[in-house]
């Protein structure tokens, strides 16, 4: 056994009894994986899974990287004690949860109204206010927003919504569904490409029925959008004993459906809410980590696809710093910990599976980058164009690129057209296959936490991620804002009951 470093974490057990308690934690190597240990003085001692392989989990955490403070996002809420005093990382995506209804009741779900009791769902002048919050936040106003749930779509003001997250000033909208009403309707799908909707990310937890009992819904769902051109990105919840087999087929049918759907973002199962009362050995079955996940497409793919194809998310930062040099303003910084997900870009031709990294040195490409941002001076700019053109190509392999790549235009279209659409070529003709664990209070480590750059806007602030879902205080905030059931349904007339998805015909 090797100990790899030292960090803080949470008891799981005083989590469940309801008080947030710091410890301290080790991350150790052992039999060459990597865990987080930790023990209580109460509860005694825990160990999880953090990296099956440790040279993985090596190669991730030689980009770590901090970011620049963040006042607005809050280390600490109803009185408990900070985990950490600053945060460290900007929000690149902000969730907004516009409602915890649902027509679905999926099982590892604790956030619905029928799961939960309680009905919340603030209204549209509370929304407004929830989006100025996370466009107005330090040091840089969030750009991105997903409009999440419960089930967005239950809600018959969605559109309403979407047009304001455009009109308020955030320049990509994702709206996060479980496809259902998607697949009802063409028309719906269209309305929602009218108000300019960039991504859909649709629940996709398997192609099997026994693993996705609505796969026939989210194929219909596809095919709506397809007509359209609303474009996807598959999010599979995935979890060890029921659908962790099924990663590399998950991949593969968005592989066939690549010219609608634009990617892959797995999320491992985190254990938060009422199932942070699991068991011990259930926990184990159901755990999965990264690694885990990355063997399965390795099989499926028999090494077309690897992991060694994948880097974690702080490695594109010198993007964020060069754009910042060259305009002279604060940009969003890709400053997650390494811990936090990794992502690939794979282009398909002829039946072949071609990883970027396979043609591009991208290390050696970004090594690149970071230094031009050092460059100080008059004509700044034309030394760095003038640097990339002469040198651009020899980061290239072209005989094992997909025909036709040719990364010298798409950047000089991306530098002259200076928009994320400019990029288009580049991502029509490649999946974006990438992963983000969020963290639970079994393998809670501080460090990420302060560094998580996935932040919900909130009527209490600004709160990150796994503090939002892995630490419970989305369950407080929920709980201090919304209504029973009862009283929800005697002001609205309405029947929680009623929202549940009716089979009926596709069109």
């Amino acid at each position: 056994m090797e100990e790899l470093g030292e960090i803080k974490s949470v008891c799981p057990a005083c989590y469940r009894d309801g008080k947030i308690q710091q410890i301290d934690a080790k991350i150790i190597e052992e039999d060459g994986k990597v865990w987080i240990t930790k023990k209580c003085s109460k509860h005694g001692s825990f160990k999880d899974i953090y990296f099956s392989d440790a040279n993985l989990y090596k190669k991730w955490m030689k980009y770590e990287v901090t970011g620049t403070d963040s006042p607005d996002v809050k280390t600490t809420l109803f009185g408990e004690k900070e985990l950490y005093s600053q945060h460290k990382s900007q929000s690149v995506l902000t969730n907004l949860l516009v409602t915890n209804r649902c027509n679905l009741r999926c099982s590892y779900c604790f956030m619905n109204a029928g799961a939960s009791g309680v009905v919340y769902e603030p209204t549209i002048d509370e929304i407004k206010k929830l989006m100025l919050q996370a466009r107005e936040e330090r040091p840089v106003g969030s750009k991105a927003i997903q409009i999440t749930g419960g089930e967005p779509t239950v809600r018959d003001d969605l559109f309403d919504i979407i047009r304001m997250a455009k009109e308020v000033g955030f320049s990509h909208v994702q709206l996060n569904t479980n496809g259902i009403k998607l697949a009802e309707s063409v028309d719906y799908c269209k309305r929602l490409k009218d108000e300019q909707v960039n991504t859909v990310y649709m629940s996709f937890d398997g192609v099997t029925k026994k693993t996705n009992p609505w796969i026939d819904q989210c194929k219909k769902a596809i095919e709506n959008m397809r007509k359209v051109n609303l474009k996807i990105v598959l999010v599979p919840v995935l979890i060890g004993d029921k659908n962790l087999h099924e990663t590399g087929k998950i991949l593969r049918f968005a592989f066939d459906n690549i010219d609608i759907i634009r990617g892959v973002n797995f999320q491992p199962i985190s254990f938060c809410g009422r199932v942070t009362k699991i068991k011990d050995e259930n926990r184990e079955k159901q755990r999965v980590d990264y690694v885990m996940m990355l063997e399965e497409i390795e099989k499926e793919f028999k090494g077309e696809i690897s992991r060694d194809d994948f880097y974690p998310v702080p490695f594109v930062f010198p993007i964020s710093r060069l754009i910042e040099s060259l305009k002279g303003e604060s940009q969003v910084e890709f400053t997650a910990h390494p811990g936090c997900g990794g992502a690939t870009y794979i282009f398909s031709e002829n039946g072949k599976y071609i990883p970027i990294t396979r043609f591009i040195d991208v290390e050696v490409f970004m090594d690149f980058i970071d230094k031009q941002s050092d460059k100080r001076g008059p004509f700044k700019k034309v030394r760095i164009a003038t640097a990339f053109l002469k040198k651009i190509n020899t980061f290239v392999d072209k005989e094992k690129a997909p025909s036709g790549f040719d990364l010298k235009k798409i950047l000089k279209d991306a530098a002259l057209g200076g928009s994320y659409d400019s990029l288009r070529e580049f991502h029509y003709n490649s999946l974006f296959v990438g992963s983000m664990w969020f963290q639970d209070s079994f393998n809670l480590n501080v460090d990420r936490l302060q560094r998580c750059v996935i932040h919900y806007t909130t009527l209490e602030g600004i709160v990150p991620f796994c503090a939002y879902n892995g630490l419970g205080f989305g369950d407080k905030i929920r709980e201090k804002h919304s209504l029973p059931i009862k009283k929800w349904e005697e002001k609205t007339g309405r029947k929680i009951k009623d929202d549940l998805w009716k089979k009926g015909p596709l069109t």
